[in-house]
């Protein structure tokens, strides 16, 4: 974003950074929450699947996704992810980088994980009140690092929790009314269960153990982000997400999931633009009036092919509320595995100059030690 003009207030540059991060995060969360690049989906498989994983997950994404699903998983895996954001704005310097880690250690009895997230703003020209000549300028950014850890409850049930240092640096100049500037740091913690049966026996259905999961996820729970003072602290993006999973082909050579993912975004803002804190808010955002409007339903389809996994199409479907947002659009994506190697690509098509439309993001990852 070169040569965005500062004023000496920070009204200009603030709004401009919430309008852009504002387009691609749960777009009723603008205005409601503080750091929402906290919410786009990082790798390139799940948002294939019209970016749904909380029940599915079973790669070191699921760190994002749904941290319990790594009790499952052996061996050690790195990955990385990489978006240039909102393409419709022709920004070169807009994007979006995720790298992934996880590895098992039976001394712990569980599997631990790392990743760190980081979106590019890009870079702003400051100039004074009196004129539009540049004296200075900037780069705003945002990233999160985030560890850990999940086990097994049982055998069929997987426990997992993460905790997460946020920074975010929309500016490091203040304006002339207040004190402080746009820079904070707070910290964040999630907690997971995934539950992935080996044997459940449905009436008139069979057994769909090894075929069916079912996770759920309570991201982004933690103290409020203040950039001025406390008074003006806006709550993080607090999410629900309950997803499900099931294998409806499974053999040597072909293998066939179908994902959907339920979020809602756990954040009330009164009317005074005083927002509840985040243990409250667990419970009172259901009481905002819009019932289950504010549910975002999100699901797709997986297809192997190979013995092992050698190649993989994808699609899925997006879907919010007109009146809460109303992002809807559709996915498509593909993948590669090679020995210890693998690559991913998704793409979404929106509608026309939908700031997310023609959005393409590529994942390369490596794991060794596990199946």
């Amino acid at each position: 974003m070169k040569k965005h003009t500062y004023s000496s207030t920070m009204v200009t540059l603030l709004l401009t950074v919430l309008v852009i991060t504002g387009m691609f995060s749960e777009a009723r969360a603008q205005g409601e929450s503080a750091v929402t690049f906290l919410l786009i989906a990082p790798n390139s498989r799940a948002s294939g699947m019209g970016e749904s994983g909380t029940g599915v997950v079973d790669d070191a994404s699921a760190i994002y996704w749904n941290p319990a699903a790594l009790a499952f998983l052996k061996g050690q895996e790195v990955s990385v992810t990489h978006a240039a954001w909102l393409p419709q704005f022709n920004l070169p310097d807009l994007f979006y980088d995720h790298l992934n880690y996880r590895m098992d250690i039976d001394a712990i009895g569980g599997t631990i994980g790392a990743s760190v997230t980081y979106l590019n703003l890009g870079e702003f020209v400051v100039t004074n009140s009196s004129g539009p000549t540049p004296i200075d300028k900037f780069k705003s950014y945002e990233y999160a690092v985030t560890a850990g850890y999940a086990t097994k409850a049982t055998e069929d049930l997987g426990v997992g929790v993460n905790a997460r240092f946020i920074h975010s640096a929309l500016s490091p100049i203040g304006t002339e009314q207040e004190k402080g500037d746009g820079i904070a740091s707070t910290v964040s913690f999630d907690i997971a269960l995934m539950y992935r049966p080996q044997e459940l026996d449905i009436p008139l259905i069979g057994d769909i153990g090894k075929r069916f999961s079912a996770g759920m996820n309570l991201s982004n729970l933690g103290p409020k982000v203040t950039y001025v003072d406390a008074d003006q602290a806006d709550p993080l993006p607090t999410n629900l997400r309950v997803g499900f999973g099931y294998k409806v082909l499974d053999d040597e050579y072909n293998d066939l999931q179908l994902g959907v993912d339920f979020s809602r975004l756990l954040v009330r803002r009164r009317e005074d633009q005083t927002s509840d804190p985040f243990y409250k808010a667990l419970i009172s955002a259901w009481g905002d009036g819009s019932g289950l409007k504010k549910v975002i339903v999100s699901g797709g389809a997986e297809y192997w092919y190979g013995s092992p996994r050698l190649i993989a199409l994808r699609m899925g479907y997006f879907y919010e509320d007109p009146n809460y947002g109303n992002r809807k659009f559709l996915t498509f994506g593909a993948g590669i595995r090679y020995d210890i190697y693998g690559f991913d690509f998704s793409y979404i098509s929106a509608a026309d100059n939908h700031p997310l439309s023609d959005t393409i993001r590529f994942s390369l990852l490596i794991a060794w030690g596990g199946v």
